[in-house]
């Protein structure tokens, strides 16, 4: 018997000047979600379970970019994706496109097991939720009112915005102030939610990892990032399973999840420093974290933005949750 570990996170890049009740809110969510996987691995549910159930949990709450509380489009809808895989045969699920399932990430995981293939989106996806009988619901359900004022901002800049950083230039009555952070040259001030993941590995040694998303505000229809891309957002197999976050357009140019399973089977290396190296190394000039845990019950959380909401718990005890360094 191995020894279980399990990691979530809320997304890479968080703005510096996010208020302190957002910030012990974001906290107290994901904190929440590792003591229910917690729960759920002392009773030896298995992995891929784990991370069906804690996804969904993440996906439930408006906090985060995910399920509800999902950045909109262009036309102040919501389209939602998520992948799951189960490292262990490295059986995989993704969908895109999605606008009335109310858990995304368990569509996903019925085009794992009950599909014959690996990626559905858009109306083949809902007719697919439909034969298999999925909690669907109206579009406005994913709306929340903090969104609709970030689209109107974005509207304004007349931009396509990362969800956690929304750049001020012409943003009507907006000054520009000096920012740490930027994107594309332009300052970034507002805090917005981003993606959520969780990775998990069980007490029989199996890996993986589920990512969900609703994409970048004010996206264009259609517009799909890497968290439904199987290697890109998300990865397992025997020896590990990860879930990014960040900016998509750079996590899929570098195959970034895929990359740290890579680099431990043909460098031979360990979990750590496989991430350590496809952070420093595979994302060029973008900003992304990951979480990931291997066969052997160790856990890491890696990033190259200003923080990253993440947590992580072992079974010998450990338990963090963080945002910063």
């Amino acid at each position: 018997m191995g020894r279980w570990a399990i990691a979530v996170h809320g997304g890479a890049g968080i703005d510096p000047n996010l208020p302190v009740e957002r910030q012990e809110q974001a906290k107290q969510l994901l904190t929440r979600c590792l003591n229910l996987g917690i729960a759920a691995l002392r009773s030896n549910v298995s992995a891929i379970d784990v991370v069906e159930l804690v996804v969904r949990e993440l996906e439930t709450d408006p906090l985060f970019n995910s399920g509800r509380g999902s950045a909109l489009t262009e036309n102040g809808t919501v389209e939602m994706e998520a992948s799951i895989m189960d490292g262990t045969k490295r059986r995989c699920g993704a969908v895109s496109g999605i606008t009335t399932v109310k858990n995304p990430i368990s569509l996903a995981r019925l085009v794992m097991d009950k599909s014959p293939h690996s990626y559905l989106a858009f109306s083949g996806a809902e007719e697919f939720a439909r034969k298999q009988g999925v909690e669907t619901v109206d579009n406005d359900y994913f709306v929340t009112e903090d969104n609709v004022g970030m689209l109107k901002l974005a509207k304004e800049a007349n931009s396509i915005l990362f969800d956690y950083r929304v750049p001020l230039i012409g943003c009507a009555g907006a000054a520009v102030t000096d920012s740490p952070l930027q994107m594309n040259g332009l300052p970034i001030s507002i805090y917005a939610p981003e993606t959520v993941g969780c990775v998990v590995v069980d007490r029989e040694g199996r890996c993986a990892a589920g990512t969900s998303t609703g994409g970048l505000m004010n996206k264009m229809m259609g517009r799909i990032g890497d968290s439904p891309l199987i290697g890109a957002g998300t990865y397992a197999s025997e020896l590990c399973g990860v879930s990014c976050t960040g900016e998509g357009e750079a996590i899929i140019r570098s195959t970034l999840a895929r990359d740290v399973s890579a680099v431990m089977e043909y460098k031979g290396v360990g979990l750590q420093e496989a991430v350590d190296y496809v952070i420093k190394h595979r994302l060029d000039e973008g900003f992304a974290g990951l979480i990931a845990v291997s066969n052997k019950g160790e856990v890491v959380c890696g990033f190259n933005s200003n923080g990253m909401f993440r947590g992580c718990a072992t079974e010998d005890g450990f338990m963090e949750v963080a945002m910063w360094e």
